[in-house]
């Protein structure tokens, strides 16, 4: 059903090879002089000698891409069928195909929200999860839509005009695309790093220093606002044990969730879950800024290329697929090094979560008492929210603090 929308609104859809367009206008251009082998024939300045030539040519690709794009969406993938994703025309065409791409990202993650609440028997531990989900996602696109919108300091100091008004969409414009603007693609970048899906409709590279802050530490979350097709509702349930448990301590009781104990046992395994992708992150990003191998890599020193690293990692460990692309990450290093991530940050945690599924399921549930902790009001929404923003902090803190802190420093002092 969604391809046949996307397709009514202008997504491709064949199996037609390349097709060749013949422009009103010439076009010019530079290539390089090729020698009688057909090498670039190469000058005193070790530079390809470049020769100016002209076209009235124009290739246009082809493909099954709104099947391809509802398959993207919906199931969280990110793989654009064009490199680049989902700003090609051709791939999203319209503001409405653009608002549909968005939905159909969350809209498997939230509504098993709402089937967790019917499975548990209770509908009201659903729309706790969600609304806690709800609130970090609605903070999470008010500063990432502020950031971007605020603009560069430097270029505004250079008389450039970065106002919104009726003529331009103002702000940060580098590296978005034109048709969607500053909001449409904060709301797009904070929705596709919440959830486990990599489309995209700017470069991430391109964000301003906080702008690339809030999707990177949506990753590093562990993608549970919203996130992933049923990933990000196991990632929040995770937290929410260890929030009762935090909860249980402060007031002397054995925490419990959903009328099952939570035990030594328990505690052992949710750690283990939480622990798996900072340890990866963390050791990753590590190894790969201590190494020339890792270094090499780096397109824009400083701040903004430890940035790009720990963004590859963070990506690649969480299951998104985004990223920081002025990093080379397609080298025997890195192609070796996020395979370790995405395999490790998969499927380690698989284990614990389902052991800690096995032990609950045994356990008899406990009746309701006045002293049990409700798991589905305001209060544990507060309380689950500070529980995933504090566990994030503490693990990624310092990291973030070497890198998106300190660009955005270096950009509001002007160094």
């Amino acid at each position: 059903m969604l391809a046949l929308v996307f397709t009514q609104q202008g997504v491709i859809q064949n199996l037609l090879p390349y097709q060749t367009a013949h422009t009103v206008e010439v076009t010019q251009f530079q290539q390089p002089k090729l020698d009688a082998k057909g090498s670039p024939l190469i000058g005193k300045d070790g530079k390809p000698v470049m020769v100016d030539s002209q076209t009235r040519q124009q290739t246009l690709p082809m493909g099954p891409v709104a099947s391809q794009e509802a398959i993207k969406m919906l199931g969280t993938n990110g793989g654009g069928f064009f490199n680049a994703n989902s700003a090609h025309p051709f791939e999203n065409p319209t503001p409405l195909s653009n608002l549909l791409q968005e939905l159909a990202i969350f809209l498997i993650p939230a509504a098993l929200c709402l089937v967790f609440g019917r499975m548990v028997g209770d509908r009201r531990q659903g729309w706790a999860i969600l609304a806690a989900m709800l609130l970090m996602f609605a903070t999470a696109v008010v500063v990432e839509t502020g950031a971007e919108q605020a603009g560069i300091p430097q270029l505004s100091a250079m008389g450039v005009d970065q106002q919104a008004s009726s003529m331009q969409a103002g702000g940060n414009m580098e590296g978005k695309e034109s048709r969607f603007g500053i909001i449409d693609t904060s709301l797009f970048t904070v929705i596709t790093t919440a959830a486990s899906c990599g489309g995209v409709v700017a470069m991430h590279d391109s964000l301003t220093p906080v702008g690339g802050l809030v999707p990177t530490f949506l990753m590093q979350l562990g993608e549970v606002v919203f996130g992933g097709v049923g990933s990000g509702l196991y990632g929040m349930l995770v937290f929410a044990i260890l929030a009762v448990f935090i909860a249980g301590l402060m007031v002397g009781r054995t925490p419990e969730y959903l009328g099952k104990k939570i035990e030594t046992y328990e505690m052992k395994m949710t750690a283990i879950t939480i622990l798996v992708t900072p340890i990866l992150v963390l050791v990753l990003t590590a190894i790969a800024v201590s190494l020339d191998a890792g270094k090499a890599g780096i397109a824009n020193p400083g701040a903004h290329g430890f940035s790009e690293i720990l963004y590859a990692f963070t990506s690649a460990a969480n299951n998104n697929g985004s990223a920081f692309a002025g990093l080379s990450a397609n080298t025997p290093f890195y192609n070796i090094m996020t395979a370790i991530a995405m395999f490790f940050g998969r499927f380690l945690m698989i284990v614990p979560i389902l052991a800690i599924a096995g032990s609950l399921s045994a356990k008899k549930r406990l009746a309701v008492t006045s002293g049990t902790l409700p798991t589905h009001g305001p209060l544990f929404v507060v309380l689950l929210i500070g529980t995933v923003l504090l566990v994030g902090a503490l693990n990624y803190v310092p990291a973030l603090a070497l890198g998106p802190v300190v660009e955005h420093l270096q950009m509001v002092s002007g160094h």
